[in-house]
């Protein structure tokens, strides 16, 4: 099967070059593509003395909106995702393709000791813990950039990719709110090269509204269930309460319980509208 890797850059041009040198020196036959998203730097000319095709986005737009013109621009059957700065090694993506042919997406998972920091890896144990709990399947790396797609299958799911940073959340629970399979494979990341473009502090409460977001997107029970039961017991904990104190149905008990039957109902129409977008993509 023919394959195409496909790296989202911006500013990498201190390592762009030597990340396509690399995968050519490894993968003679593979396309390689670089998505210069905006860069004001000589990304471009590097990727293209490298031996890289490279397109060219007139200003940045984001990270995820040059994964989606890398993956439509793909010719292979196989489309493989890495970054740009130097922390995947190109090595690894043999190690990816080994399985492509037996699961539907195969995703590079980063030991936690090749995080950039504590924070870090702490904030990424945290998006882990919640993203299985929403797909119920162990999550290992939810935010890798490295992996691997049937282009044909990927095809589908593109409309659902944001412009920014979360398309490796979206991709990943996308494919397991399907019913598709997916693998996760050891690897070990390299300590990037330049300045990383997330900001923990800023971004941070991104990504945690992001996942809810996404939660919700894919498995609207698993956040509207919790959320209902929570003011469900709430509000029968207090009836309880002051009908033993003072033998009364109090107006708190009835709104606690009334939000907990609105939740409860909100949850079952968003689970249908994402049933009606999976439809869709089938």
């Amino acid at each position: 099967m023919s394959v195409s890797v496909v790296i989202p850059a911006y500013n990498e041009g201190a390592v762009i070059g030597q990340t396509v040198a690399h995968i050519h020196s490894l993968y003679p036959d593979f396309e390689i593509i670089v998505v210069d998203d905006g860069s004001k730097d000589d990304t471009r000319q590097r990727a293209l003395e490298a031996g890289a095709k490279v397109f060219r986005h007139p200003y940045n737009i984001g990270n995820g909106a040059a994964v989606k013109t890398g993956i439509r621009r793909a010719s292979g059957d196989i489309v493989v995702l890495m970054d740009g700065d130097g922390q995947h090694d190109p090595a690894d993506i043999a190690r990816l393709l080994e399985v492509s042919d037996q699961y539907d997406l195969v995703v590079g998972a980063r030991s936690s000791d090749s995080q950039a920091s504590l924070w870090r890896r702490m904030a990424n144990w945290c998006y882990n813990c919640l993203a299985s709990y929403v797909a119920k399947f162990p999550i290992k790396d939810l935010t890798s950039g490295f992996r691997a797609f049937h282009r044909d299958t990927v095809m589908k799911y593109l409309y659902l990719f944001p412009n920014t940073f979360s398309y490796p959340t979206t991709s990943t629970l996308a494919y397991l709110r399907s019913g598709l399979t997916v693998k996760y494979i050891p690897i070990k990341a390299h300590r990037r090269i330049g300045k990383s473009k997330i900001r923990l502090l800023q971004d941070g409460a991104m990504f945690i509204l992001i996942i809810l977001r996404i939660a919700t997107l894919f498995s609207p029970m698993r956040v509207f269930l919790p959320v209902s039961a929570f003011f469900l017991f709430s509000g029968l904990g207090r009836y309880i309460y002051t009908y033993c104190t003072s033998r009364h149905f109090t107006n708190m008990s009835a709104l606690l319980l009334s939000v907990a039957v609105m939740v409860f109902l909100l949850g079952l129409v968003s689970e249908q509208i994402t049933q009606i977008r999976y439809d869709r993509v089938e």
